[in-house]
């Protein structure tokens, strides 16, 4: 991994993009395990549709997962500094999720070099799925 430098990096500067396979069962199935979060809405078919969803969704945190993987095929995880997300749209199986990023502020404090990074999730129509931002040291 090449880690950019605080004097490479640029407002407005944007990271590489991560686009996943679309959401299917398994991918659900999986993370459910991995997270022990099994939550009927994302798993049973007939408990979604009682619901009123037509099928089972993704877990907003396997998305907000997702953006982490972006931040860390960017930088070495020791130096994200502050992640966050806001849930705005549901993702549906079958939509295929791309991650995006870009640079809004570069600072310092705590005696660090730092930036925000502003992200986004959005399906294949380009319809938002969560926005987030995080605080890394360069």
């Amino acid at each position: 991994m090449s880690i950019p430098s605080f004097e490479q990096i640029q407002v407005g500067d944007t990271l590489p993009p991560l686009t996943l396979e679309p959401i299917n069962r398994t991918t659900l199935a999986l993370f459910a395990g991995a997270s022990n979060d099994h939550n009927a809405i994302h798993i049973d078919i007939d408990y979604a549709r009682k619901a009123g969803m037509p099928d089972v969704f993704a877990h907003g945190m396997l998305s907000m997962a997702y953006l982490g993987r972006l931040l860390t095929l960017w930088v070495d995880q020791r130096q994200i500094r502050d992640f966050g997300v806001r849930f705005v749209g549901i993702t549906h199986l079958g939509h295929r999720i791309t991650c995006t990023g870009h640079v809004v502020e570069k600072f310092e404090a705590d005696g660090e070099r730092r930036v925000k990074v502003e992200l986004r999730t959005a399906n294949q129509y380009d319809e938002t799925r969560i926005l987030g931002d995080a605080v890394v040291a360069l």
